[in-house]
């Protein structure tokens, strides 16, 4: 007999479907209104159409089909149907990056966020290049990445601080991993040694200077790290640590 083929059940929501956060929490029957750039990639962009699918997310309960209600000339309007996904659980793990030039720091904040990271904290240290963050456009960095690689939950992105207020105010209960130039213990065995909430230091192009290393170190949650035999640059180290504790606590 010749063989029968079911017909090709299509993909939901399709692969293609458009992905966005929105700043409201999202439920099933709810309308979502869009408006200025959001609508801009929409309509103009993407080209959607009433009836087509758009995956929402609100960084609160998770990920949501909606379809497309109304396209006008400067909104969409969306309709909330089923949940996809619960908002994931994230590991507790901050990332402490000391400020970079604008480029590297941009990459730091997208490669963060596409790694898991639950909390991104900016520093400003003795050697850093940059002492301030425009943190609306770093905000958006992050949520295009995030957009971009499906994540359901979005890093929290604080203001820069300096690095004595960091440690001033530093959490008792936080592992401190501070990526010491000077040597420190192996970072995989350093993370798998410790469970719990946990952070990791890194610092600027021209690294930290001896009494900023004696600080950090004079914490007691400190525990300095190697990040191997090479010297690397700022966007690496912060990088390289986080993805080497994120496959420690088993988020690959």
């Amino acid at each position: 007999m010749p063989a029968t083929h079911q017909p090709r059940v299509p993909a939901w929501p399709p692969k293609s479907a458009p992905r966005l956060f929105v700043p409201d929490e999202l439920g099933t029957g709810r309308l979502v209104a869009l408006d200025g750039p959001q609508a801009h990639y929409l309509g103009k962009v993407m080209r959607v159409r009433e009836g087509e699918i758009v995956i929402l997310c609100d960084d609160i309960t998770g990920e949501w089909a909606a379809r497309v209600g109304q396209v006008g000339k400067r909104d969409v309007v969306l309709e909330v149907g089923e949940m996809l996904r619960p908002r994931e659980a994230v590991p507790d793990l901050w990332l402490c990056p000391a400020l970079l030039k604008k480029d590297r720091f941009d990459f730091v904040l997208e490669k963060a966020t596409e790694l898991g990271a639950a909390r991104i904290q900016p520093l400003v240290t003795r050697r850093c290049v940059a002492d301030k963050l425009n943190l609306e456009r770093a905000r958006a960095i992050t949520i295009e990445a995030a957009e971009q690689c499906a994540r359901t939950a979005l890093p929290t992105l604080a203001e820069p601080v300096k690095l004595d207020a960091l440690l001033a105010t530093w959490p008792p209960e936080r592992a401190l991993y501070f990526a010491d130039e000077n040597g420190g213990e192996p970072a995989a065995a350093a993370f798998a040694a410790h469970s719990g909430p946990a952070a990791i230091l890194t610092g600027p192009e021209g690294g930290f200077d001896e009494a900023e290393r004696a600080a950090i170190r004079a914490r007691p949650q400190a525990r300095p790290i190697t990040l191997g035999p090479r010297i690397l640059r700022g966007e690496t180290a912060a990088l390289a640590a986080l993805a080497v504790w994120m496959a420690q606590a088993g988020d690959w």
